[in-house]
């Protein structure tokens, strides 16, 4: 009897993965129509925001640009931290590039949350980390960015006060920044990540058959990767730094956007709403959110108070921002990597560095496949955000 309903559950999970590919972007173009229902309502409010956007202020246009360029060198700099912390020096230039490549592939294909941080990795190698820092990296910057949202959402959630309450949001957002702050730990102490990566193991070998292999090796392999640089905890303090300079800025180009459309800022449901749109952005629905962002923030700040048909054009204008520009500039600078990467790479590295020497075929081989990526599916925490 147990092994007939041992087949039941494994055929039902196979089913599931068969089917679920499809079945998200249906349900993420279902949410996204409900979503843009609630918002717009009526006509006259679309009509009202098409008129907005012919009257922009252009300064603080040009302020919400800048914020958003500064999310992007704030999440640059997060993971230079990282890769110096494990003694590769990447300058803040490529490291840029490839920063706005990682989330053009993250945000316009199916997969890219998937296929990005592979993306990273493969672009750290070449610049001179080796295999197990440039794994270490992408594992860290994920940790990051996913402890530090949820602190911001926390500030918002108090900053909203009574009324955020009323959304029903504070006890989700409070559940996420604990689970945050507990991965965050599990990543900086030894004993609690041997804990939480043979789980991992466990879970993942009983419901998806991943990781193939012995479960002890896999744990060991595992440690071992994840334990290859340890932070001062100087260096953890920085990182987080960067990380909320990361939000926050993606969240002042938010801001800047009613202020561009001649709207007043609803700034004591602004942090909540951003937190509590960003966290939706991050559920592996539709590429970048799509429709997911712009509902849940638009919906948010008019509970707050925000008029409905300003709320709409400046959620819309902080989009084309951080979404909308950000692709085609994204997929620029992976051309331009993949153009200079025919060249023969030259890594820079510090002195006395986990980096090995012997590796260094293998990196450049790996690089040249790097740009293949996108060549077979072209492909993240939004930016952030990043952003």
């Amino acid at each position: 009897m147990s092994g007939r309903s041992g087949t039941t559950a494994t055929s039902w999970r196979a089913r599931l993965r068969r089917i679920w590919p499809v079945a998200k972007y249906v349900i993420g173009l279902g949410l996204a129509a409900l979503a843009f229902d609630q918002l717009t309502g009526h006509k006259s409010e679309l009509s009202e925001a098409s008129v907005a956007l012919r009257h922009l202020h252009w300064g603080w246009v040009v302020l919400a640009a800048v914020a958003e360029a500064g999310s992007f060198l704030a999440f640059a700099q997060l993971q230079r931290r990282l890769l110096r912390a494990g003694r590769t020096d990447v300058g803040l230039r490529p490291m840029t590039v490839i920063t706005l490549a990682a989330n053009s592939i993250t945000n316009s294909i199916p997969a890219g949350s998937v296929l990005a941080p592979v993306y990273s990795f493969r672009q750290f190698r070449r610049r001179g980390a080796d295999q197990a820092v440039a794994g270490w990296t992408v594992a860290a910057t994920f940790v990051a960015a996913s402890v530090t949202l949820p602190v911001l959402a926390a500030v918002g959630a108090i900053v909203a006060g009574a009324e955020g309450a009323s959304l029903d949001l504070v006890g989700v957002i409070a559940f996420i920044l604990l689970l945050a702050l507990a991965m965050g730990v599990a990543f900086v102490q030894i004993r609690a990540l041997a804990w939480t990566v043979s789980r991992a193991i466990h879970l993942g070998q009983r419901l998806t058959g991943w990781p193939r292999g012995e479960r002890a090796d896999l744990h060991d392999r595992f440690i071992k990767r994840l334990t290859v640089v340890r932070l001062s905890p100087r260096q953890v303090i920085g990182v987080l730094r960067l990380g909320l300079a990361n939000w926050t800025l993606d969240c002042g180009c938010l801001a800047l956007s009613f202020l561009a459309v001649g709207a007043g800022v609803p700034w004591k449901g602004l942090l909540l709403a951003y937190g509590a749109g960003q966290l939706a952005a991050n559920l592996p629905i539709t590429p970048g959110g799509l429709g997911v962002v712009e509902g849940s923030l638009t919906i948010a700040i008019v509970a707050y108070g925000g008029a409905a048909d300003s709320t709409v054009v400046a959620v819309l204008l902080y989009r084309v921002f951080s979404f909308w520009l950000t692709l085609p500039t994204g997929w620029g600078a992976w051309a331009w990597l993949a153009w200079t990467g025919r060249s023969r790479p030259r890594p820079r590295k510090i002195a006395g560095g986990p980096a090995d020497a012997r590796a260094a075929d293998a990196r450049a081989a790996g690089a040249r496949a790097a740009d293949a990526i996108p060549a077979a599916e072209p492909g993240g925490i939004s930016e952030a955000a990043a952003g």
